[in-house]
């Protein structure tokens, strides 16, 4: 019998069948970019570590690096969607900003968490890629989030509203007529916001030829934990990528 069952197997495989378990497989794979020229982040690792663990339960590859050397054209190549997780100051040198460009233009995705938006400020070409820049925060408190697009994938399982505890930007322009606004700080909930009535705190856009999705979320530690920020991030990536479609016009 065990030989019978050999032979079936085999000829399985001889016979060019595909893959009886595909998702065994990476669909594809992304590079998680943390290199800090400025304040960083200890909540590093653990967002490393949550962004490596949705890989593997979704079944995509991470590659996780401070080497701004993979930033050339052969390197970039290999990936879906580069991530810069609490990137801060000037990280890429004058070979390297050009090959990340190309990426892009050439259909690669964007993810941005947190101080993504306090990387690169005399870059106009990533300013516009993040979205805007940072400008200055309070002190950490908790707040409401209201969501502005219940449909997109990155925020449809949050309610009309979530609140959560982190470092709340201000930012230095108001990204909004640019870029897609997901979900907004209500500044009535908590002390130090200067944006008013429309603080944009989550969005996505197709740029330059590409796509990027950005969240200030993810300041804390604690954040990297939280169930609903893990889908929050986990559809942005997928989004960043292309296996999901999103209204980010």
């Amino acid at each position: 019998m065990r030989r019978a069952l050999l032979a079936v197997s085999i000829a399985f495989v001889v016979n060019g069948c595909s893959d009886p378990i595909p998702s065994l497989h990476p669909q594809f794979k992304v590079l998680v970019f943390s290199k800090t020229a400025g304040y960083r982040h200890d909540s590093i690792p653990d967002g490393i570590a949550m962004i490596q663990r949705l890989g593997s339960e979704n079944h995509f590859a991470v590659d996780a690096s401070e080497d701004s050397s993979l930033f050339s054209d052969a390197h970039l190549a290999s990936y879906a969607a580069v991530i810069f997780l609490n990137t801060t100051g000037d990280i890429l040198d004058n070979n390297q900003k050009p090959a990340f460009q190309r990426y892009i233009e050439m259909g690669g995705g964007f993810v941005g968490i947190h101080s993504a938006s306090d990387t690169e400020h005399f870059w106009p070409w990533y300013g516009g890629l993040v979205g805007t820049y940072f400008q200055s925060h309070p002190a950490i408190q908790t707040a409401t989030i209201k969501v502005e697009d219940p449909n997109n994938p990155s925020t449809s399982f949050l309610g009309s509203t979530w609140q959560r505890t982190d470092e709340w930007y201000n930012f230095a322009t108001n990204p909004r007529g640019v870029v897609h606004v997901l979900l907004t700080l209500d500044e009535t909930t908590y002390s130090g916001g200067t944006m008013g009535g429309d603080h944009p705190l989550a969005w996505c856009q197709t740029y330059d030829g590409g796509r990027s999705w950005y969240t200030e979320n993810g300041h804390t530690k604690e954040t990297y934990s939280e169930m609903l920020y893990q889908q929050h991030v986990l559809a942005g990536i997928q989004y960043a990528v292309g296996v999901v479609t999103a209204n980010c016009q």
